[in-house]
């Protein structure tokens, strides 16, 4: 069975260690890429810039994206995820500080598969990160590749 791993997209580098710190508080063992920006993020899922010739058969199990990014925004991402057919199943789920509904809207209708707001305590954001370790790569049935 090929390693389930995570693909978190996120910019701020506070967030992003406290996001690895809580997987491991959370005990959550997966590997997770992180991708910086928005194009790291479409470089990693497409095999393109300095990810040319990496398998791209071999997707995340999860992708979490965060929506302010450099170069390429989180929704941008989301549209060009949606619109190919090797990565439009790949789940989606846009973990932001955002609180603007227009963002949560925009989100839902480019196709994402969940909307959490990062939650502002350590350990509401453990607990969180923990639920959605345990739903998206334990619990959930993803479609055959």
């Amino acid at each position: 069975m090929k390693e389930k791993t995570i693909l978190l997209v996120e910019d701020n580098q506070d967030d992003e260690e406290l996001a690895l710190l809580a997987f491991k508080k959370g005990q959550v063992l997966n590997e997770v890429i992180v991708a910086r920006d928005g194009v790291e993020a479409l470089d990693y899922l497409f095999g393109t810039g300095p990810h040319a010739g990496r398998d791209v058969a071999v997707l995340p199990q999860l992708m979490l994206l965060d929506l302010k990014l450099p170069k390429i925004d989180g929704l941008e991402v989301l549209r060009q995820v949606r619109a190919n057919p090797r990565t439009r199943r790949l789940p989606v789920v846009i973990l932001t500080s955002s609180k603007e509904d227009e963002d949560l809207v925009k989100g839902y209708d480019l196709g994402a598969n969940s909307y959490v707001r990062k939650p502002v305590a350590f350990d509401q954001f453990v607990e969180a990160v923990r639920q959605l370790q345990m739903y998206w790569l334990v619990m959930n049935e993803p479609p055959p590749t």
